[in-house]
């Protein structure tokens, strides 16, 4: 199997990333340490606007087509949008074309070497996995962190009612805690899915979006919010966002207050915990350990912000209770994200 990096060494096209941010940062530092140069980057058409980035001059898809001719195309960031998935797959059958799989955060590249250097992780998860589909999905993901070959993930992503229906099977007696909880959607996306349930408790550390949870939620009953990170301690944490989902902990952020799971649910009882906190997800799970040993909840851990996430998550839970059944489920997202444990 060829890596989607060997691809960008071996090609005599010219090399254009399509896109720009922190995905399109982190391609093309590999491949400068990698000594591919990067022909040029280039944007949708009707998204152009006059701006450089990297010292690149940001040109559309049809001036990129009209100035390289056949090229091989690079996609830098991510999308969950019917009509933009649409248009990766209509330039995918023009031009050689691979969606890379950087973190979201942290620097390990997924490149053969740290596949090779973590296959027996790897593939100890895979013989985890409880179903036919999530062992497809692994091997799809994992192929596809490797190639950026989109029909891996095409091939492989199911709606996220899939879960709700097959694996968590949620009850009216779910007590849920809903951690990255953003402007409380994932709170409505439970209530939706159960007749009834004891009592919720939502964590968010973004204040702005802590504001949108508390309007939000003002009509549900028996919630808890707390303005918090979670992570593996209490006290606090530099934290930093843009108001969106993507708020992260950050050197350069503001301090936020920081709690643990085992803090917040203390000796209550807890049925269904949802993990989604942006590349804090093994500090958290940690962080639940007593939780976890004493009410075995049904997990939803979110595994695609960190290259590491899709091993080192899955053994940290088995090492805490080894008595889980394990399951993965793609939704429609290229690259990879939107890719979640589910431990039952």
């Amino acid at each position: 199997m060829i890596t989607v990096w060997e691809k960008a060494q071996s090609t005599q096209k010219p090399v254009l990333i399509y896109g720009t941010g922190n995905g399109a940062d982190k391609i093309i530092d590999e491949l400068n340490r990698l000594n591919v140069p990067v022909a040029g980057i280039f944007a949708s058409d009707g998204f152009v606007r006059s701006r450089t980035f990297r010292g690149f001059q940001v040109i559309s898809y049809s001036e990129a087509k009209e100035k390289y001719g056949n090229f091989l195309t690079l996609i830098s960031f991510g999308s969950q949008r019917p009509e933009v998935l649409e248009n990766f797959r209509k330039i995918a059958q023009e031009r050689e074309t691979y969606s890379v799989d950087v973190p979201v955060y942290g620097d390990n590249i997924f490149n053969r070497e740290f596949y090779e250097k973590h296959k027996s992780e790897i593939d100890k998860v895979k013989s985890m996995l409880c179903d036919e589909k999530s062992r497809q999905t692994y091997d799809n993901i994992i192929n596809f962190k490797l190639t950026g070959n989109m029909n891996l993930l095409f091939g492989c992503e199911t709606p996220r009612d899939e879960a709700y229906e097959s694996i968590l099977q949620l009850t009216a007696d779910e007590t849920y805690l809903d951690l990255g909880a953003f402007n409380g959607d994932t709170v409505e996306e439970f209530i939706s899915h159960v007749s009834s349930y004891r009592k919720i408790y939502a964590a968010e550390p973004d204040r702005k979006n802590f504001s949108k949870l508390l309007k939000n939620t003002e009509s549900i009953r028996n919630i808890e919010l707390f303005n918090v990170c979670i992570s593996d301690k209490n006290g606090e944490i530099l934290f930093s966002s843009d108001g969106g989902r993507n708020g992260k902990a950050d050197s350069k952020g503001i301090s936020v207050n920081s709690m643990t799971v085992d803090s917040i649910i203390g000796k209550n009882e807890v049925t269904y915990i949802k993990f989604d906190v942006e590349g804090l997800e093994k500090e958290a799970l940690t962080g639940s350990s007593e939780t976890i040993k004493r009410c075995k909840p049904k997990m939803l851990v979110s595994c695609y912000h960190r290259s590491e996430d899709i091993f080192t998550l899955p053994l940290l839970v088995k090492s805490i209770r080894d008595d889980y059944r394990v399951y993965i489920r793609h939704n429609p997202y290229i690259p990879a994200w939107d890719t979640q444990f589910y431990f039952i």
